[in-house]
């Protein structure tokens, strides 16, 4: 064993060994105590991480085990992720790959619940006709509200690595604003013809953006069948007593169900 080393990953310590922090030389992990990236130190002289502190004891774990072992009532798997990612760990990432797969097949029944809800919102905002000149405009716009709730977790995962919010120049996927393992909230805007790029941003409008077909949704219409794509690929069928199958679109509250 080498000697022991002690880190700061969020403010939380952890004491390890160069052994074990560089058994995946290819690992970021691996490239930070091998000399290849440079690392920093808090106060005490401890090696410093900015990331998650609770969430690396599992990297930490896989690193002396090569096991994955999660409590199982584990609620952030989207978090351990994007941790997963960072450090680059790849059989670490496989690992959690077919965790997910083993906790998908685990789960049974399912539902899905969305509330949907549009109104008509006045925008205003300037027009530069020419150098040092301006005029004011304004625009009616569609802002379309959706309420999600699924008591399949992994599903929503898998609805927000779909759909990608569009602001300030970039696309997001809104698999970052899960807050709640079984809700999700989308608040998005349709496009207005006329209204400059950069009003988008002052005026905090997002988009909403399905990929990998790289559609804009401009109505509940198009939102609704991307949905139901996806749904229905997870299993999911519509719930015929509620709506009924030939006002599915129409309505603003639509339930799909799933049997395993």
């Amino acid at each position: 064993m080498s000697e022991p080393i002690t880190l700061n990953v969020g403010g939380k310590l952890y004491t390890t060994s160069l052994s074990t922090l560089t058994s995946f030389p290819d690992s970021m992990l691996g490239a930070m105590f091998s000399g290849k990236i440079p690392t920093k130190k808090d106060r005490q002289g401890n090696c410093f991480i900015d990331r998650d502190g609770k969430i690396f004891r599992y990297i930490l774990n896989f690193l002396r085990t090569s096991h994955l072992d999660l409590p199982e009532d584990f609620q952030e798997m989207g978090l351990l992720r994007r941790e997963v990612d960072f450090y680059q760990i790849q059989p670490l990432i496989e690992a959690l790959q077919e965790k997910e797969v083993e906790l998908s097949k685990a789960e049974k029944n399912a539902m899905l619940n969305i509330t949907l809800d549009q109104r008509t919102q006045t925008v205003h905002f300037t027009v530069r006709e020419a150098p040092q000149i301006y005029s004011l405009s304004s625009s009616n716009m569609e802002v379309f509200s959706a309420h999600i709730f699924s008591t399949s977790c992994l599903f929503l995962k898998l609805l927000g690595s779909k759909l990608y919010y569009c602001f300030n120049g970039n696309l997001s996927s809104i698999s970052s604003y899960l807050q709640d393992p079984n809700h999700l909230t989308l608040d998005w805007v349709a496009s207005v013809d006329g209204l400059p790029e950069e009003e988008y941003t002052r005026q905090n409008l997002k988009r909403l953006w399905v990929l990998p077909d790289h559609k804009q949704i401009n109505s509940f219409q198009v939102f609704v069948e991307e949905v139901l794509k996806i749904a229905m690929s997870d299993g999911f069928c519509i719930d015929s007593s509620h709506p009924h199958t030939s006002d599915f679109m129409n309505n603003k509250i639509i339930r799909l169900i799933r049997y395993k």
